[in-house]
């Protein structure tokens, strides 16, 4: 057992006193210097800013369909790349937009297409992905839908009849 007590206690010498060397003559002040510089670039995002957060088509017949463009600015200090462009629904289809890298003060566009259908006042969302600080980024329609006056009259379930 005195051996064992022994030989750990010398394992342990030897590993504690080869540690002498000074860990701060290891670090490159150019590799140090590169890494800030990376690390500098990459906390600059893209900053996307839309024309309007949220469009109103106003009053509208059921069943109309209506469309409207958003269109955005990149004003932060790298490329903007939108990945996707998704609605909350399938009655509202966004297209048009580019897949490519916006530069920092260029302007793209897309455009949103809503069937028209439903009833009363309808709002809905787009949620547009992109590589954003937050990533994520919504811009909404909306619209009063009224029904359609030429529309045939549903018909009712009849009452019976009480004698």
């Amino acid at each position: 057992m005195k051996k064992v007590v022994l030989l750990f206690s010398a394992i342990c010498m030897i590993a504690l006193s080869s540690c002498k060397e000074d860990a701060t003559n290891a670090v490159d002040d150019t590799k140090v210097a590169a890494a800030a510089v990376r690390d500098q670039a990459a906390s600059k995002f893209p900053v996307i800013q839309f024309n309007k957060s949220e469009h109103d088509f106003g009053e509208i017949i059921n069943g109309t369909p209506v469309e409207t463009v958003f269109t955005y600015k990149n004003t932060g200090e790298s490329p903007l790349v939108i990945t996707d462009v998704k609605s909350s629904c399938g009655c509202t289809i966004p297209k048009d937009w580019s897949r490519e890298p916006l530069a920092p003060g260029d302007e793209g566009k897309f455009t949103v297409k809503f069937n028209g259908k439903g009833n009363n006042k309808i709002s809905k969302a787009i949620t547009v992905t992109a590589n954003t600080e937050k990533g994520r980024e919504v811009v909404k329609i909306s619209a009063f839908i009224k029904p359609d006056p030429n529309a045939p009259a549903k018909a009712t379930p009849l009452s019976p009849v009480i004698k």
